[in-house]
């Protein structure tokens, strides 16, 4: 939220990166992740090079960002007054954050359970994630348990962007993984050794994929081609909403 808040303030996500302290990769990458958690773009970009441009707060973006900060300031007395009536309640506190899920899994996907499948070990989860594309997660069974998983539940699939590979029509079907989503290359981030390739898939959500920078140039990838987001059903974690 304090990125939205400084786009909107000061009218460029490189701007607004400097402003909160971050750098450019990490306020995009979780703009990646927000308007993959709101279904539909939150910050619309225009043009302007790769590192420039300005950029704008969508409708929802602004509803959201307002409801936040109305959620804050009531968060922030209730919590002044609850700790002068209980003192030790910042120490409980951090004892309920630690309880709390949290993930360094880049991706993270929103969608529906609409098929368990259960085994002697693991059950197979399938999850509806839009457009028809379906996510399979292969899972515990106690896991499945504990989570409470049912048929038409509202879940996230996490996907960590090194368990990601990037196929073509020519290279796809020589893998074994068992998920491979069809969407369109949005970019290509270089480094020394690996390359980011961000691929939005037909719903609007997006996938980061962690590859060598040599699979890069072997397959020739670019902005606007198409391609597939390759993982394997055992990389799939699930987390309930």
């Amino acid at each position: 939220m304090a990125l939205l808040a400084a786009i909107a303030e000061q009218g460029s996500i490189s701007a607004a990166a400097r402003h909160i302290g971050i750098s450019y990769k990490a306020a995009w990458d979780a703009i990646d992740i927000m308007n993959n958690m709101a279904g539909e773009p939150l910050v619309l970009r225009s043009t302007g090079g790769h590192r420039g441009g300005g950029a704008t707060l969508t409708p929802k973006a602004v509803e959201l960002l307002e409801l936040y900060q109305t959620y804050d300031r009531l968060h922030q007395r209730f919590m002044s007054r609850i700790g002068r009536l209980m003192p030790s309640v910042a120490t409980q506190m951090e004892l309920l954050q630690t309880m709390i899920m949290q993930t360094s899994a880049r991706n993270q996907l929103p969608g529906i359970v609409t098929t368990i499948k259960t085994g002697a070990v693991n059950d197979e989860i399938h999850v509806d994630i839009g457009q028809g594309q379906i996510v399979v997660a292969s899972i515990t069974r106690e896991s499945t348990e504990n989570l409470g998983l049912r048929e038409g539940q509202k879940v996230l699939a996490f996907l960590k962007a090194s368990s990601i590979m990037i196929g073509t029509g020519d290279t796809r079907n020589s893998l074994s993984a068992r998920n491979q989503l069809p969407g369109t290359i949005t970019d290509v981030i270089t480094g020394a050794v690996n390359a980011e390739v961000r691929l939005e898939l037909p719903q609007g959500l997006t996938v980061t994929a962690s590859i060598t920078l040599d699979s890069t140039q072997r397959l020739h990838l670019e902005a606007g081609q198409s391609a597939y987001a390759l993982f394997k059903a055992s990389s799939v974690m699930i987390a309930t909403l």
